[in-house]
């Protein structure tokens, strides 16, 4: 698995994540369990979706 979130849309990733799940919880909505996607997405540093499409926001390292 290739990297290919980068640091600030990894960061992005998991605030929105959390505001997701906690207004899961506050809501007493099952749906706050859709906030888990974008906190692994951003802890494990891989998209699935930009993977297709051959999109990364992570630099490049040589």
């Amino acid at each position: 698995m290739k990297c290919n979130v980068g640091p600030v849309d990894r960061l992005v990733r998991i605030v929105l994540g959390l505001i997701i799940a906690i207004a899961g919880v506050v809501f007493d909505n099952w749906l706050g369990l859709i906030g888990i996607i974008p906190i692994a997405t951003g802890l494990f540093k891989f998209c699935p979706l930009y993977f297709p499409f051959k999109i990364s926001t992570a630099k490049n390292e040589k």
